[in-house]
């Protein structure tokens, strides 16, 4: 398992190559690189691949970007947000 100082610089290392990371636009929290909701399909990829046998690390890193959305996008309801961003991690076994 990788600390949260070396997955940073591996995420900083991919966005300086320019490969497209799939990463959220702010405020409308859409994919910067294909434009869908995020976390796009190639972003829960990435983000499960980053995250391997963390799951509470990928919980508490995606509940930071739930209450980043909460506050950028007002006008959707709550429930809505929380199902893009949190309800598509796969349940413990």
């Amino acid at each position: 398992m990788i600390g949260p100082q070396e997955r940073w610089y591996r995420f900083a290392a991919r966005r300086r190559r320019g490969t497209g990371v799939h990463v959220p636009l702010h405020p409308s929290y859409r994919c910067r690189a294909c434009g869908a909701a995020w976390p796009c399909p190639p972003a829960r990829l990435s983000l499960l691949i980053d995250f391997r046998g963390n799951r509470v690390g990928l919980m508490i890193y995606l509940a930071a970007h739930l209450a980043r959305a909460l506050e950028e996008l007002p006008d959707t309801h709550p429930a809505l947000i929380a199902g893009q961003i949190l309800h598509w991690v796969p349940r413990r076994r």
